[in-house]
């Protein structure tokens, strides 16, 4: 669910108007520094021959929604105008993470370019750390040459990092790239002790875990719907955060939404993961993405995972998010007609018949290979809302997003796993907000409780068996400093495994 947020200064807003076609980029941008430490301002010189008061420099992350094709994608980090012809400026980088950045030079509070675009690399003044000090790498199988890495899971002063092998079966071998090798010789744990170093001579130390199967490369499959969350970035240190989840909830496969362009893309290349993403969904996957379509427009896109004796095809959808039926039930008291009208007025009635249809393929191929369906659905289900479980005094309430998956042939992997609505609500909406803000018509409840509901959604078809399914949140979330949150979303995670036959 997307909550409707107050545009803040740091993120120059959308132009709605068309631009004019862009001329080639005539101008100079060149940082004071390509390396910055974090706490330091990011200094740079430009010039333009065609100064305006309101072109402006923007930083944005690499890889990030920056306007790499000199159109919008997302808001940037930190901005600043520059409306001279020439002359320097400065962007803060206090509260920025350690990385990779972009420096744009945009013109007329727009997105051409003013000057080709540059790069600057933000540098920790902390000691290297892992991001967790054990976690399980992709599965191996004996006789089966094998590679992963643990190169992007180090923060902190990254300078210079290198890696080596501090402990762990001979077949094992770990690069100074921090690429873990070998042919593995026997069935197992495989424990690898894994030592990184940086320029300065500090070290980080983690256990990477290789379970090493004999035949069946992945006999149990861990699938995540998560929404983001804006990316994350609504809570301080979110990409470390995000990684250590993934990694010590040995997940396996994620269904994303609130991509926040190119989310998945990062997380990817810190777990050399696999992934499919636009710029609001996404499909990130341990194991290799051999392929990718269909897409839904506005609403879902697909991937098929290689697990080595099978594959599976994961979908991720995100259907609208108003009108909301919660709100419309709970605080507007519409009846059951005017809910389920209130749904198609929204969208997602349309959009997950939508689905379903361009789902026929895999769903009648799913004998062989399994289909899933994932997502931020931002509706209720029929499952949950029924005669002997009401919600806000109601009884059965046929929500299409629910009716139409299960109408498919698809299985709701959770309540399957928790058939019981009033003992295991596994309300997804929302972690964080338990108090009603306001907005989509309904101001005057304002301060009354949230409505919580479960609107996230795992469902699978073909030859998976589910072994257990539940929500996932971590810590206690604020909602009135979530910046300062161990968890990144505003909606609990779902998280199902399955055995795979």
């Amino acid at each position: 669910m997307r909550r409707i947020l107050a545009l803040a200064l740091a993120a120059l807003p959308v132009l709605l108007l068309a631009q004019p076609a862009h001329s080639a980029p005539d101008g100079t941008l060149t940082p004071t520094s390509a390396t910055v430490l974090v706490g330091d301002a990011i200094g740079f010189s430009y010039t333009t021959p065609l100064p305006n008061a309101k072109n402006w420099v923007g930083l944005y992350s690499d890889p990030g929604n920056g306007p790499v094709n000199e159109q919008y994608v997302g808001p940037s980090t930190k901005w600043v105008y520059t409306a001279a012809a020439s002359g320097t400026g400065s962007l803060p980088s206090a509260g920025l993470t350690a990385g990779r950045y972009i420096l744009y030079f945009l013109r007329d509070d727009g997105y051409a370019w003013a000057a080709p675009p540059v790069t600057v690399q933000l540098v920790a003044t902390t000691q290297p750390r892992f991001v967790s000090t054990a976690f399980d790498l992709r599965n191996a199988k004996v006789g089966t040459a094998y590679s992963a890495t643990v190169g992007g899971l180090v923060v902190g002063n990254t300078t210079g990092l290198t890696f080596r092998k501090t402990s762990g079966p001979a077949w094992v071998a770990v690069a100074a790239n921090g690429t873990v090798s070998g042919t593995p010789t026997a069935t197992g744990i495989a424990p690898v002790g894994i030592r990184a170093t940086n320029a300065s001579g500090l070290t980080a130390d983690t256990v990477a875990r290789v379970e090493v199967q004999a035949s069946v490369l992945v006999p149990t499959l861990k699938v995540l719907s998560w929404n983001l969350w804006h990316g994350g970035t609504q809570v301080g240190g979110y990409r470390e955060k995000q990684l250590r989840f993934l990694l010590e909830q040995d997940v396996d496969a994620v269904g994303i939404q609130e991509n926040e362009g190119s989310a998945a893309q990062q997380l990817a290349q810190a777990l050399g993961w696999s992934y499919h993403q636009n710029s609001d969904i996404a499909v990130l996957s341990r194991y290799p993405i051999t392929a990718t379509g269909p897409v839904v427009a506005g609403s879902a896109i697909a991937a098929t995972i290689n697990l080595g004796s099978r594959s599976v095809k994961l979908w991720s959808a995100h259907l609208g998010y108003t009108p909301y039926g919660p709100y419309d039930a709970c605080f507007g008291r519409m009846s059951t007609s005017q809910l389920l009208n209130r749904e198609a007025q929204s969208g997602r009635t349309q959009q997950i018949t939508s689905i379903i249809t361009a789902m026929q393929a895999d769903l009648t191929a799913s004998s062989s290979v399994p289909v899933l369906l994932v997502g931020d659905f931002n509706a209720p289900s029929h499952l949950d809302w029924t005669g002997g479980n009401s919600r806000c005094g109601y009884g059965a309430v046929a929500w299409p997003t629910s009716t139409a998956p299960q109408n498919a042939g698809l299985t709701d992997s959770f309540r399957q796993a928790n058939p019981n609505p009033a003992t295991a609500p596994g309300n997804t909406w929302s972690p964080v907000f338990k108090t009603y803000t306001g907005g989509y018509g309904y101001d005057s409840h304002a301060g009354e409780p949230e409505p919580q509901d479960r609107i996230d959604f795992i469902h699978y078809r073909g030859p998976l068996a589910v072994q257990a399914s539940q929500t996932v949140v971590e810590g206690t979330p604020s909602q009135t400093n979530p910046g300062s949150n161990a968890w990144t979303s505003d909606h609990a995670a779902v998280l199902t495994t399955f055995r795979v036959s």
